[in-house]
């Protein structure tokens, strides 16, 4: 976090044609979230006064995905695309009033890491660009600099020879106090060929009114920008890398690295131990000491110390399991609540539930928490049996120490130390199976 106050302005405009996609660049998902949502994520680090959005292609489908990705961020339209320093334009009106720091990130860039915001925040310069040490240099803007700090940014097209050998460029990246950023922005003219505005051009009007204009340099890595789908695969695999490897380094245990697959904001604890083939979307956290066996995927769940799940498992958004609950293979649970020391072993289908603890749920067990329209609550109590192939229709309670019998369809509420039986009485006819057999071969045969 920063001393001094900080605004951030993510430039999320762009269409990103090369992706061939009708979904706005920085929609497509890295870690199981959204680009653009990785650049929210780094830049709430700094505790940031202000967060602002600028959208521009697909701006509705933005605007819906950074309301659910942070909801205090404001949106900001780019109607035309202008140029970098046009965006930033549409953005200040959202600042109206700030003193501080403004750093400028990009929806696709979805690398930077929090020690190069901090050190963008923090700089003492008015205007701070972010460079780096590019190992094939390119096309990109070269910084050039001096005993002053930096001098000037020289675009590819517009260097001599000796510029180009400059391996320092700009990563597009930019931090500068709130008034200057106001003052300077509508010098800025559209005199190049595409007939954009740029925010590169910021350093040189700012050195002009002698301010001070330095560069931070972080790793080349951190600046991997997003725009094909080939660039998506390689930046995934970059992500996937980094979160395996943090995981090993926190104490986890992955028993085949390679084929786990971890979001944004996972969180496993010290000692927890994740089977081959763990996908995890969004929203997980599983505390230290619980065991996830091989296939399984979780979203939006939480799993507490002991808990063991899988394999073959599927917990999905509102799974909260309590300490030493059990999940085995081919067991599905969604918004509900596994008390300490649940089992549910196989085959099930938990939804909308609470079970207490200690319960048993015996296999085929399903919650039928859907009528068409709505959806309605199971409550189990605690040291219950569940029946095998029991289904609970809700809203339905099972009281404490209560049992279902198997095959049970349980419509009513069962009182607590109550046994439950609702399916038909048993007939038996002799020999009308063998008879049945012989009519249907015999038709089979006409």
């Amino acid at each position: 976090m920063s001393d001094n106050p900080v605004a951030l302005i993510v430039l999320a405009a762009g269409q990103g044609s090369r992706m061939q996609s009708d979904l706005p660049k920085v929609l497509h998902r890295l870690g199981g979230v959204p680009l653009v949502g990785h650049a929210l994520a780094v830049g709430r680090a700094l505790e940031p006064e202000q967060v602002v959005v600028v959208a521009g292609h697909g701006a509705e489908a933005v605007k819906k995905a950074v309301g659910k990705l942070d909801s205090e961020a404001a949106i900001a339209l780019q109607e035309e695309q202008l140029g970098t320093a046009h965006a930033v334009q549409q953005a200040l009106p959202h600042l109206e009033g700030f003193e501080g720091r403004v750093i400028v990130l990009y929806g696709d860039t979805p690398f930077i890491g929090e020690d190069t915001l901090l050190a963008l925040a923090s700089h003492h310069a008015d205007v701070v660009v972010l460079g780096f040490e590019a190992a094939d240099p390119g096309r990109y803007g070269r910084l050039v600099t001096g005993p002053e700090g930096l001098e000037r940014i020289v675009e590819y097209k517009d260097a001599d020879e000796a510029t180009r050998a400059i391996r320092l460029v700009n990563s597009g990246v930019l931090a500068a106090d709130a008034d200057l950023l106001r003052a300077l922005l509508p010098r800025i003219g559209n005199a190049n060929a595409a007939g954009e505005y740029y925010l590169t051009d910021i350093p040189a009007f700012a050195r002009a009114e002698g301010r001070r204009v330095e560069v931070v340099t972080c790793d080349e890595a951190e600046t991997l920008g997003i725009n094909t789908r080939e660039e998506l695969a390689a930046a995934e695999a970059a992500f996937q890398t980094r979160a395996r490897a943090r995981a090993l380094e926190d104490g986890v245990t992955l028993t085949d690295p390679a084929t786990v697959w971890f979001a944004l904001d996972t969180y496993v604890g010290r000692d927890a131990i994740i089977g081959q083939n763990v996908v995890f979307g969004p929203g997980v956290t599983v505390e230290s000491g619980a065991e996830i066996l091989p296939f399984c995927h979780l979203e939006g769940c939480h799993i507490s110390s002991g808990a063991t799940v899988g394999p073959f498992a599927r917990l999905r958004p509102g799974a909260e399991l309590g300490g030493d609950v059990h999940v085995g293979n081919f067991v599905e649970i969604k918004n509900s609540v596994l008390d300490e020391g649940v089992k549910v072993g196989h085959l099930t289908y938990l939804g909308d539930a609470h079970i207490g603890e200690a319960t048993n749920i015996g296999a085929g067990t399903v919650t039928c928490n859907y009528d068409g329209v709505g959806k309605h609550r199971t409550e189990i109590g605690a040291n219950a049996f569940i029946g095998s192939d029991t289904m609970l229709v809700a809203p339905v309670r099972v009281g404490n120490r209560a049992m279902t019998g198997s095959g049970s369809v349980i419509t009513e509420d069962v009182p607590d130390d109550a046994m439950a039986l609702g399916r038909s009485r048993q007939v038996n006819k002799p020999g009308l199976a063998t008879r049945l057999m012989q009519a249907l071969r015999q038709k089979k045969g006409q």
